[in-house]
């Protein structure tokens, strides 16, 4: 069977904060995790968790995947926005514009976040967090797609999109110019396998789509992770089954 987004997880040198902060934003309750980690919950339990790990991954340049919060209202814009600044993030410059809409911010760790403004009609029912935005190829989008068996909701010119069958927030790759990948990635997908799953199995599926085995010389660590790389050469981990 086909393994799930279990969770985006964050690396940060100080997780527990981290994960204070982004539930303050979200309203998601915080829980311990299985590891060394904390997580925050995603309200509906079908949902993935957004997961908060020791690591001391120094930041360069901008992170190649943020989230796009959605609103409902200018006044819920700059209720979020406020709520944000006042648990310690802070404005940034990325080179938008001064008509833009969306306010750019970055959490304590410097990791950048859009608030969308209202009406964002493409965004619209995802929930709190209407996207995770990445840095990549249409080649990766396609292949995020067969390996989790989620939908296209956009391909054009270059761009791709995809959902859960189920709704909630969508994972968008921006297509090309992609700027090279320095270093290791601070945010990554954390997939799960159902109980009854192959994992052997799963793993080959997954470099059959054009994934790679991370050259860590580890397998898998001491949690039962297995990295690996996209085609873009981004990290993601699969995980026995919680």
């Amino acid at each position: 069977m086909t393994s799930q987004l279990f969770a985006i997880c964050f690396t940060s040198p100080r997780p527990s904060g981290l994960a204070r902060f982004w539930s303050g934003v979200l309203g998601w309750e915080l829980a311990a995790g299985p590891d060394d980690g904390v997580a925050v919950l995603h309200p509906d339990p079908a949902g993935f968790r957004i997961r908060f790990l020791p690591g001391q991954e120094p930041k360069t340049g901008q992170n190649r995947a943020h989230f796009d919060l959605t609103s409902a209202s200018p006044e819920d814009q700059r209720q979020t926005v406020d709520r944000a600044l006042g648990l310690g993030g802070k404005h940034i410059d990325v080179g938008q514009l001064p008509e833009d809409g969306h306010v750019v911010l970055a959490d304590p760790d410097g990791n950048e976040f859009c608030v969308i403004e209202a009406g964002n009609k493409f965004l619209a029912g995802t929930g709190v967090i209407g996207a995770l935005a990445c840095d990549g190829t249409q080649e990766v989008g396609y292949f995020w797609s067969k390996a989790l068996r989620w939908p296209l909701v956009w391909d054009q010119d270059q761009e791709t999109a995809i959902q859960s069958p189920h709704g909630g927030t969508k994972l968008t790759w921006g297509g090309p110019p992609v700027a090279p990948k320095t270093g290791t990635n601070r945010l990554y997908f954390e997939l799960a396998l159902p109980a009854d799953a192959d994992r052997d199995a799963e793993i080959g599926r997954l470099v059959s789509l054009g994934a790679t085995l991370a050259e860590t010389g580890e397998g898998e660590d001491e949690d039962g992770r297995v990295l690996m790389l996209d085609p873009d050469g981004n990290e993601f981990t699969v995980r026995r089954p919680c």
